[in-house]
């Protein structure tokens, strides 16, 4: 018999690259959970096979409302979740704190209250954040999985409690639970309320005549370790298939560190326009409060699974580039 996988936020960027690679590389029965309101733009390649049933099944349910997940689990029996529905954009946090600690702490604590009561035996995965560590002092880098958390935005303190809601779980309940703080990852299908994302579509923008030729930017000065999302759900595989132990915890992320100043000139280059192109900062685009060294420690997680980054930066930022350009080819995409 199947495996049977649930993947929650199955139309969001990390979900729908989970689907993709569950697909091709498992012969997994995969649930996806999404709002009867998501867009399906990130999963359209998979419509065919989610209205034959062949392998993919959309379950509704939203995160805030118990009953509606508690079903998702009774139709999923899942033997593996993927736990990456969340209020993800840090900057949207601090205009709705409230509704981001209720559907990222509250929210996992009825997916897994779901799980509990039904007495799953599913390998769990809850997805917390590097942006709990938020402000870390230099002397602390890189960051391992027992710095101190220094949140700086209503999101990472929600993602706080979702790393702690999960840990709970496999202390007090005996469920296999695992939590990650992946850092930085990007790719295709990025939001674009994401720095690197926002720059791509502005640039895609540019080319195609749509705008002036100005980048709008908030904060250049933050360091960030960037990955690719692409070897970030092959590591969240490997993390529920690689000798799971319940209530650990742990750092992933990927190897190239720069400035967010030095990843917009890496996508500058890539363009047909970047000798016009200029920069000009959007104050509504600043943080109140910013985590501005995000460099991480993955030893522990490496060493527990034999994962390591593959895709080099420079994929990850044309690929998420090429991404924008077919976009606003096909104006698909809203201004931003």
């Amino acid at each position: 018999m199947r495996k049977r996988a649930l993947i929650t936020g199955v139309t969001g960027m990390v979900g729908s690259h989970m689907l993709d690679f569950l697909l091709e590389e498992t012969d997994w029965e995969i649930y996806g959970m999404c709002r009867w309101r998501s867009p399906l733009d990130n999963i359209q390649q998979h419509l065919d096979r989610i209205n034959a049933k062949d392998r993919v099944h959309l379950v509704y349910g939203d995160l805030r409302d118990y009953l509606s997940i508690n079903d998702v689990v009774l139709k999923s029996q899942p033997d593996y979740v993927f736990h990456l529905a969340a209020q993800s954009f840090p900057r949207t946090s601090f205009e709705a704190p409230l509704d981001t600690f209720e559907t990222n702490i509250q929210g996992t604590a009825h997916v897994l209250e779901a799980l509990r009561l039904n007495g799953s035996k599913a390998v769990i995965h809850v997805c917390a954040s590097s942006e709990v560590f938020g402000r870390v002092p230099k002397e602390k880098l890189p960051i391992d999985e027992e710095c101190t958390f220094h949140p700086a935005s209503p999101y990472a303190i929600s993602k706080v409690g979702t790393d702690l809601v999960g840990r709970y779980y496999a202390e007090a309940y005996g469920m296999t639970v695992m939590t990650t703080r992946m850092f930085t990852h990007t790719g295709p299908r990025r939001g674009d309320v994401f720095a690197e994302s926002t720059f791509a579509k502005q640039i895609a923008m540019i080319e195609a005549g749509l705008i002036e030729p100005v980048i709008k930017v908030g904060n250049l000065q933050s360091l960030r370790t960037f990955a690719d999302v692409r070897d970030a759900v092959k590591a969240y595989y490997m993390l529920v298939t690689h000798n799971p132990v319940a209530g650990e915890y742990y750092n992933i992320g990927g190897t190239y560190t720069c400035g967010i100043d030095e990843m917009l000139n890496k996508l500058i280059s890539l363009s047909t326009h970047k000798e016009e192109i200029r920069i000009e900062i959007d104050p509504d685009r600043l943080r109140p409060i910013d985590a501005d060294l995000q460099v991480p420690n993955t030893a522990k997680f490496e060493a527990h699974t034999g994962w390591k980054p593959e895709i080099p930066f420079e994929t990850t930022m044309q690929d998420l580039l090429d991404y924008w350009r077919e976009r606003v080819t096909a104006q698909r995409f809203l201004t931003r």
